[in-house]
């Protein structure tokens, strides 16, 4: 079925998803919509976006447009499908400018907010679209990917996430094809804190690739970690078999060992010596592990859950321990059994 999909932002995700589903042979008319006149008229003319997906050519089918945000849920409103690029600092404000439209609203933006002034931090994409826009047909694309690769058409899987069967369908109408497998969940909780949860532990791994501490040190992160990650899962109320899935444990491994991971990254610059503020500057681009490890860890602890890797990393990014000194702090810790008795909501 051929469908009209509009994408809320031409950052690297929703550029390279918004090529993906308008390739030749989808059938889908896709328009990348960018807050910008100026940048939505130089990616019209120059069919790329050299600044993100630098030697990938648009195709014909996908168009570049730019209205006011005060038009935005009109304009909207015009196509079967609407996909949210902002990065999560951006989301509430961008639903509560969707809250009316009647058609499936989903996210591709992973982690927990940071709160601001009146609102408190730690809610989820799905916690903050039911307090802004609570009406909506709303879910979340996430898994693991890198932009780059999706807009080159190399073989990717994800997961469409929604307790509606209506958006998870449309969601694989849009984006299943020959080289994106999109697999449908319910357990949105559960996809959402693996993609929050793994860019943190992201930047646990590249601080260990960084000091040279090795592979058997890598894997123990990632193994720790997704245990970790199931802990918070579960007591939020997720299932514990997401965890294994794309969202949980495939999300992780490509973003705590790919090249191409920002939140990695940020580790590794970190391990050369850089400040936090040099280290993200470095980058160009958002490492949302940056921005939402602190309410991870809050949420963690509110809930009685117990994340040191998630803690060291915090401890880090605030300063408050040296590179060496993550590491010592979390080999140092007691001995334990593997098996930890994991508690529901």
């Amino acid at each position: 079925m051929s469908l009209k999909i509009a994408v809320i932002g031409a950052g690297a995700w929703g550029t390279a998803l918004a090529i993906s589903a308008s390739r030749e042979g989808t059938g889908h008319a896709v328009q990348l919509w960018t807050r910008d006149p100026a940048a939505a008229k130089a990616l019209h003319s120059n069919r790329s976006n050299e600044r993100y997906l630098p030697g990938v050519s648009f195709p014909t089918a996908l168009q570049c447009v730019s209205t006011p945000v005060s038009e935005l849920a009109g304009w909207s409103q015009q196509h079967d499908l609407i996909v949210v690029g902002t990065p999560m600092s951006a989301l509430r404000g961008m639903l509560h400018t969707l809250r009316d439209v009647q058609v499936p609203v989903a996210w591709l933006c992973k982690g927990f907010e940071a709160g601001s002034q009146g609102i408190e931090a730690g809610a989820m994409p799905h916690e903050v679209c039911q307090q802004v826009a609570p009406q909506l047909q709303a879910g979340a694309l996430s898994g693991p990917s890198f932009a780059l690769e999706v807009a080159r058409a190399q073989p990717t899987a994800l997961v469409a996430a929604s307790q509606q069967a209506g958006v998870r369908q449309i969601l694989v109408e849009a984006f299943h094809s020959p080289t994106l497998r999109v697999y449908a969940n319910e357990d949105i909780v559960g996809v959402e804190v693996g993609g929050a949860v793994k860019n943190v532990l992201a930047i646990a791994t590249g601080l260990c690739d960084g000091l040279n501490l090795g592979l058997n040190a890598r894997a123990a992160l990632i193994t720790r970690g997704l245990s970790e990650m199931t802990r918070l899962g579960v007591a939020l109320g997720a299932k514990t078999e997401t965890f294994m899935g794309l969202s949980g444990l495939g999300d992780l491994v490509l973003t705590a060992t790919g090249d191409l991971s920002r939140n990695r990254k940020v580790g590794l610059l970190l391990a050369q010596g850089m400040d936090l503020q040099q280290a993200v500057q470095s980058l160009g681009h958002v490492a949302e592990g940056v921005y939402s490890a602190r309410t991870v860890l809050k949420r963690a602890q509110a809930l009685g859950v117990e994340m040191p890797i998630a803690q060291a990393v915090v401890a880090l990014l605030d300063g408050q321990l040296k590179p060496v000194e993550a590491v010592a702090a979390l080999m140092g810790r007691g001995a334990k059994g593997e098996v930890a008795s994991i508690k529901p909501a």
